[in-house]
C-alpha cells in the first residue's frame, strides 16, 4: 500500500524535524524514524488504528508527543496531519473536508 501527505501535513513533519534539529541532530533523527515506523505500522495493518473522525484514524507516535492522522482512500494512505498533541484537536478537520 502507499501513502501520500496532505501538504500542510508534510509541513508540519518538515518543521517538527527542523524543531528537534535545532536541539540534536540525533534527536531529529530519532523523530524521523518514529514517523517512518508509525507509516510502516499504519501500511501493514491499516484498519488496526484509532478511528477518531469519521473514516479519519489516528496513530499515535511512541517517545515522541505526535500523532499521524490518515485515511484509508482506496489502495492508499493519505495521511491530514502530523498532529502534535498540544495543538487544538479539530484543527486538522478542514483539511479533511477538502480533500
Amino acid at each position: 500500500m502507499k501513502y501520500s501527505f496532505h501538504p500542510e501535513a508534510l509541513e508540519e513533519y518538515l518543521n517538527a524535524v527542523s524543531y528537534y534539529a535545532d536541539i540534536s541532530h540525533r534527536l531529529a533523527e530519532s523523530f524521523i524514524k518514529a514517523i517512518e515506523t508509525g507509516i510502516e505500522n499504519i501500511i501493514t495493518s491499516p484498519e488496526a488504528w484509532q478511528i477518531v473522525e469519521e473514516e479519519v484514524r489516528r496513530h499515535l507516535i511512541y517517545r515522541f508527543p505526535f500523532g499521524i492522522y490518515f485515511c484509508i482512500e482506496d489502495d492508499r494512505v493519505f495521511i491530514y496531519a502530523i498532529m502534535h498533541l498540544s495543538r487544538h484537536p479539530d484543527y486538522w478537520k478542514g483539511r479533511h473536508q477538502s480533500a
